[in-house]
């Protein structure tokens, strides 16, 4: 069973910058990316690697930057001008044996806590 273990979530001001990784136990992903969660809302993507392409949620554009180390297993998101609005539980994110990105069934994290507030 493949676990994704995030870290790196916390308290923020707006403006501020926090970076979030996360780490899979067993296996190197082509695709893998980060989802979020905002207070009452529904899952959204923020960011994900297809292959050695980034792609990004318009929201995040700009402002967030997804990097990933295939020999550590683990994929970043450094995030900077954060805004209230980015205050989410973040989700690392990884398909699984027919399952894609984002599904129910495929590999998600425990998820992290950001919250940008003053």
């Amino acid at each position: 069973q493949v676990q994704l273990v995030e870290s790196g979530g916390g308290l923020v001001q707006p403006g501020g910058s926090l970076r979030l990784s996360c780490v899979a136990s067993e296996m190197t992903f082509r695709t893998m990316g980060w989802y979020r969660r905002p207070p009452g809302k529904q899952r959204e993507l923020v960011a994900f690697f297809s292959g050695d392409v980034a792609i990004y949620a318009d929201s995040v554009k700009g402002r967030f930057t997804i990097s990933r180390d295939n020999a550590k297993k683990m994929i970043d998101l450094q995030m900077a001008s954060l805004k209230p609005e980015d205050t989410a539980v973040y989700y690392c994110n990884a398909p699984r044996d027919g399952y894609g990105l984002g599904t129910e069934n495929s590999y998600w994290g425990q998820g992290t806590q950001v919250i940008v507030s003053s």
